[in-house]
């Protein structure tokens, strides 16, 4: 690393404005990071040295923490690091038929349905949040009690952006922050008020959470739908074949029931048996091909909607 430094940054401002030029191109999940990372530092190192200029703490912890473009090199080495070692092993298959079955190896593919099955229960919470913060916000703005509500109601929308975030990183494998959009400690009340408000991603962030109902009814409908079709085609010819239900008695056992109602019988039902448990089968890959997919394009949703744009 080039260490041969030109002239520190002689305020904090300018130092971050540097290392975002810097981390230029970079992830906006791993510059949010950075920025956060080095404004903390920076703003704690003032608060310990009170009798000391921003260009004054600068050049004093330059030596420890580097230069901005330093900084950035330093990020996007360890990122490469650590998504490296994130990454899901290479697939051993290269086939087609192989590529399909191979979706049972990436854990990710579980991971998708999951949060499938649970964007319900997180889009029914996050939309009653809305609806309840924004009516006690708007109802009480007027008051003096108002605003420290409307301040707990975006910070609790804040914290629970990030939470969701980390939540579609785990189990989606999209990258998203680490760290939330720095807020100064030593900012005046209205100043504060006024960054929420003005904050794009605030709204963003409320447009994702109201999304999230539609699509986690969406979700949570269809692959409950697959996941039971999967069952009942694959479990239908293991409950005839163990004898959980046979012939015995026939008429009203729904195994037989599925196979009469195609008329047939013999070694045309065992035949029906067979295929359906093949049916089950493709379509238990299918769904974890689908979880992936749209897991996936969720990802990039969220990413777009909850990340603040590198600029």
């Amino acid at each position: 690393m080039n260490t041969a430094a030109s002239p520190y940054p002689t305020t904090i401002k300018r130092y971050l404005d540097e290392l975002r030029k810097a981390l230029d191109g970079s992830d906006p999940a791993l510059v949010q990071d950075a920025l956060y990372d080095a404004e903390d530092y920076l703003r704690s190192e003032m608060s310990e040295n009170p009798g000391k200029s921003e260009a004054e703490i600068i050049a004093m912890v330059a030596g420890s923490y580097g230069a901005p473009d330093e900084v950035a090199e330093i990020y996007r080495d360890t990122e490469a690091k650590v998504q490296t070692a994130l990454r899901p092993p290479a697939p051993r298959w290269t086939t087609p038929w192989g590529k399909f079955f191979g979706v049972a190896a990436d854990f990710r593919s579980y991971g998708a349905l999951f949060y499938m099955l649970l964007a319900l229960v997180s889009g029914v919470f996050y939309f009653t949040l809305i609806a309840v913060g924004m009516s006690l916000s708007l109802g009480l703005s007027v008051l003096i009690i108002g605003i420290p509500i409307i301040i707990l109601y975006f910070g609790i929308v804040r914290v629970l952006s990030l939470a969701e975030g980390r939540l579609v990183e785990a189990m989606l494998g999209v990258r998203m922050p680490r760290r939330p959009l720095y807020a100064n400690r030593d900012d005046r009340l209205m100043t504060k008020i006024k960054g929420l408000f003005t904050d794009p991603r605030m709204w963003s962030t409320h447009i994702y959470f109201l999304l999230m109902l539609p699509l986690g009814i969406a979700y949570f409908t269809i692959f409950v739908t697959l996941i039971a079709l999967v069952v009942s085609f694959i479990g239908l010819p293991l409950a005839a074949w163990t004898g959980l239900a046979t012939p015995g008695f026939a008429d009203n056992s729904w195994v037989f029931m599925h196979i009469q109602m195609f008329g047939i019988d013999g070694t045309a039902g065992a035949a029906a048996l067979l295929g359906s448990l093949l049916f089950g089968v493709l379509l238990m890959f299918g769904t974890l091909h689908l979880a992936r997919g749209i897991g996936y394009l969720h990802g990039l949703l969220a990413k777009h909607l909850l990340v603040a744009p590198a600029r």
